[in-house]
């Protein structure tokens, strides 16, 4: 099944499938999808995957925050392994460029950084390169699948 049809059908019963925005051009980028969407690249909401113990995890970001490797590690006791474009299409369930923490399978851990939270609303991606849905951060928690916690795992956004 296609990405975009497996997180419109989660998201379907939670009444929001229709806010899912679809575009032409490529969103499979921060600055793409800013473009796309018509927004500042940092409201775009990036969905990280990495490993921890072998179980891949989602740190949902601001599109202007990076990671910062010693405040990972303190969250995650272990190193930020970012997973290859396979591992993620097999343990994610979605391709890199559309990943979102939705319809996610679970044993994916979602969890948001702190970095989003200075907007009224982020856009992550709907499950391709192509989509993005509009949700408040306290939507964003209350919809992501398997959702853990708030975190704090990121630089370089404080700046801006």
């Amino acid at each position: 099944m296609m990405s975009i049809q497996k997180v419109r059908d989660y998201l379907e019963p939670l009444g929001i499938a229709d806010r899912i925005r679809e575009f032409e051009d490529s969103s499979a980028t921060v600055e793409l999808a800013a473009q796309a969407v018509g927004v500042e690249g940092a409201r775009i909401a990036k969905s990280l995957s990495f490993k921890v113990e072998d179980h891949p995890i989602l740190v949902v970001a601001a599109g202007d925050a990076k990671i910062d490797n010693p405040r990972y590690k303190a969250q995650f006791h272990t190193k930020a392994k970012m997973l290859t474009f396979e591992e993620a299409h097999t343990l994610i369930g979605h391709d890199v460029g559309g990943v979102c923490p939705f319809a996610l399978s679970e044993d994916v851990k979602v969890y948001l950084d702190i970095s989003l939270r200075r907007f009224e609303t982020v856009f992550p991606a709907a499950g391709n390169d192509h989509s993005a849905i509009e949700l408040t951060c306290g939507e964003l928690e209350q919809y992501a699948s398997n959702f853990v916690q708030w975190v704090d795992v990121c630089k370089a956004w404080q700046e801006a």
